[in-house]
């Protein structure tokens, strides 16, 4: 019974030898797979995964761009890890340190670079799509321009290769989406028949404020002149019905300034020129901020009728014409200080 014993000695030695050798490699394994990888003391590079890549062909995709050395390592990492079937495409700075755990953890998450789309407050609906429209990193053709005032300016983020129509859409689903809040929750009686008329006035308040932080006392202003059947006797209106909300220019010494408006241009009748029309005109001169658009559902309780800028950035608010043309006044030597300061 000796060579028994003999075989299960040799038998154990073996089982020995072969966990030593399964934990050695087990060992090397998980320190190659979490070691820095070749950009190691570089800079961080970026990489776009596309879409329905799975985990052999982006292991592939890194190991030939040089962001890490084995494609096999990757694979059998994420199959450790249990990611291999939830990496998910799009564009990844690496750090010049990561290593392959790095990288699926990265991928995994989809912490992917985000890219930013300004529609600036107060821009019209053109202007906005022009800024859409010069994003190199979106993708398609641009959809038909929507209505005027229908986005809601903010800073908007989207991957590499979204397509130009999705971003459309966002923008107006944004502003559907705060309309629908605040519409419900507008003040009682206001002279506003729907939405579509706030935004209309919102627009007008956005163009007067410029969002400086008394868009609820502006906004009280044209309420109460609703209210009262006066007009609205804004110049933004006035100039949208010109130029589409282009700033009007002049050319001075070869060069083209902004003007201001001329009396022909108050004078001349356009279906945008509050000075000659009654009510709001038929649809916004440009795409108005949240502040602009919840100033003109819960706008301030003011008797005021009147308002021209103090020269502050703010406004100087009156009840009576008498009050307003004190106001304009201050307000024409403070413009002329500073022209003479030039």
């Amino acid at each position: 019974m000796k060579w028994v014993t003999r075989a299960l000695v040799a038998l154990l030695v073996l089982i020995v030898i072969a966990a030593i050798g399964a934990f050695v490699a087990f060992k090397w394994f998980e320190a190659e797979i979490n070691a820095p990888g070749p950009l190691a003391g570089g800079e961080a590079q970026t990489i776009m995964i596309p879409r329905g890549a799975g985990v052999i062909r982006i292991g592939q995709q890194l190991e030939t761009e040089g962001f890490i050395e084995d494609a096999r390592l990757f694979r059998a990492a994420s199959v450790y890890l249990e990611v291999q079937s939830s990496l998910k495409a799009g564009e990844y700075l690496i750090p010049a340190d990561a290593s392959i755990v790095d990288i699926l953890e990265l991928m995994e998450e989809g912490d992917v670079i985000l890219h930013p789309v300004q529609i600036i407050e107060g821009s019209t609906i053109a202007q906005a799509m022009a800024a859409i429209a010069r994003v190199d990193v979106l993708t398609g053709e641009m959809p038909e321009t929507p209505e005027e005032g229908s986005f809601l300016p903010d800073t908007y983020f989207f991957t590499r290769g979204t397509s130009r129509v999705e971003v459309v859409q966002r923008l107006l689903a944004a502003q559907d989406t705060l309309m629908e809040e605040i519409w419900a929750a507008r003040q009682d009686d206001l002279p506003l028949a729907s939405p579509e008329e706030a935004v209309i006035l919102a627009s007008i308040v956005e163009k007067e404020t410029g969002s400086v932080g008394d868009e609820d006392l502006v906004a009280s202003v044209f309420i109460n002149r609703l209210e009262r059947g006066m007009r609205l006797q804004s110049d933004p209106t006035i100039i949208y019905g010109i130029s589409q909300g282009e700033r009007l220019t002049r050319t001075v010494n070869g060069r083209e300034i902004q003007r201001g408006l001329y009396r022909s241009e108050i004078d001349r009748l356009t279906p945008y020129n509050t000075y000659q029309i009654d009510g709001l005109p038929p649809t916004p001169i440009c795409n108005p901020s949240e502040a602009a658009l919840r100033a003109v559902l819960q706008p301030a309780e003011s008797d005021y009728l009147f308002f021209v800028a103090d020269g502050s950035g703010r406004h100087a608010f009156s009840r009576t014409n008498a009050e307003h043309n004190r106001n304009v006044a201050r307000w024409r030597e403070i413009e002329r200080a500073r022209r003479a300061a030039e």
